[in-house]
């Protein structure tokens, strides 16, 4: 899987559609992934919610990403 990065305004963009688009609101996403499997690569964690959660490649690597960008945010406090 390409590691295509999409702009901020996109990522906004994304997440801001994922309750509508998927039912869940991105908090629950957020925990589904720090609950599910223990991946490390990104790509993983896009494919277990592309398979596990049937979402779009889209919404399953915006989640992805944002879930990386809030771990990363906790381990600089």
């Amino acid at each position: 899987m390409s590691a295509t990065h999409f702009s901020e305004e996109t990522h906004r963009q994304l997440l801001d559609r994922i309750p509508h688009c998927t039912g869940r609101e991105v908090s629950e996403w957020m925990s589904a992934l720090a609950d599910g499997p223990a991946f490390f690569r990104f790509d993983e964690k896009v494919s277990w919610l592309r398979s596990e959660h049937d979402l779009s490649y889209g919404h399953a690597k915006a989640i992805a990403h944002e879930y990386d960008l809030r771990r990363a945010a906790r381990n600089l406090l």
